[in-house]
């Protein structure tokens, strides 16, 4: 009988605590419309930071292209994002 107490106390317990997590987490999660809000604010939704963003990806897909189709190491040139010649160690 003592191990059924045990057993009844010990379930009690953890769906007490299953519960209260549940509960805290439904108050910490934000609703729909403050979801909606942060994601207005994120940087990437503003349209000058994804041209940005657009622009440096082509940036360094043009920089490997040109890496790729040259024995010439592209990392040691002194303007590397201008792309052409120009290049070397020397000063």
């Amino acid at each position: 009988m003592e191990t059924l107490r045990k057993a009844l106390i010990v379930g009690a317990l953890l769906g007490a605590g299953a519960g209260v997590g549940s509960a805290l987490f439904v108050l910490v999660t934000p609703g729909e419309q403050q979801m909606q809000a942060m994601l207005k604010e994120m940087p990437e939704q503003d349209p000058r930071r994804r041209e940005e963003a657009a622009r440096t990806k082509e940036l360094v897909l043009a920089t490997l292209q040109e890496a790729a189709a040259t024995q010439e190491n592209v990392a040691w040139r002194k303007n590397w994002m201008g792309g052409g010649g120009g290049g070397g160690k020397s000063a």
